[in-house]
């Protein structure tokens, strides 16, 4: 690590750290490589160990769906790339899902000197050469709009992540808010919030859209609809 490396986290709302890594897939500059797209930055502690495999092939199996929502994907740990390369080539080897081998095609970035893990803040505070489990969701305009940070012995869900990017992708397209646990949510299901009235006469226009049944609501700052 170099010591004139700025250690910091990104904050949401903030633009994604220029950088240029070094992945399995070459030589890679963030953010612009993913102009254009959404794209999930994740950390793992080490190659070779089990729940990092796990997730590894979890994300893996999920591509195709990052994918259809204009994601892409980039993994990163403080190893070597060549412990990368290996790492996925023993997944392919012996990791099989439906009878089918799992390659890794998402680049994974080597960050064995540690700067791009200080950069972002993701150096585990009680182990200095492992990363924490953060998550970093990135829009196409290059701002971070999600953070994740999970313990080391706690696997992520990736089933939750892939409803982050959707749910963020309808909010901004529609300006609307996404309830608890959407799209099963216990209240109105797979309905959308309504944004809660600033004023007094927004509050009324509400209610009143509310009675034509352009939108439902419980009261006045609290309103929902059918996508």
């Amino acid at each position: 690590m170099e010591e004139d490396t700025e250690i910091g986290i990104p904050l949401l709302g903030d633009k994604f750290p220029e950088m240029e890594v070094t992945t399995t897939h070459g030589k890679i500059k963030l953010p612009d490589h993913f102009s254009g797209k959404w794209f999930i930055l994740f950390s793992h502690p080490a190659d070779f160990t089990p729940v990092c495999t796990t997730e590894f092939v979890a994300f893996q199996q999920r591509y195709d769906k990052f994918k259809k929502l204009n994601c892409e994907l980039i993994g990163l740990s403080i190893d070597q790339v060549f412990s990368h390369m290996k790492w996925t080539e023993w997944i392919k080897e012996n990791i099989k899902i439906d009878g089918k081998p799992v390659e890794i095609r998402f680049p994974i970035i080597a960050d064995d000197t540690g700067d791009v893990a200080c950069q972002l803040g993701i150096i585990h505070p009680s182990k200095g050469t492992n990363t924490v489990r953060a998550v970093f969701i990135v829009d196409p305009k290059g701002t971070v709009r999600t953070i994740l940070y999970y313990p080391q012995e706690l696997g992520r869900n990736m089933d939750e992540i892939l409803r982050i990017v959707e749910a963020l992708q309808i909010s901004d397209k529609n300006g609307v808010a996404m309830p608890a646990n959407w799209p099963s949510n216990e209240i109105i299901g797979d309905r959308v919030m309504v944004p809660p009235a600033s004023d007094e006469k927004t509050a009324k226009e509400r209610l009143e859209k509310a009675k034509s049944g352009e939108i439902e609501c419980f009261d006045w700052w609290l309103c929902y609809k059918k996508l």
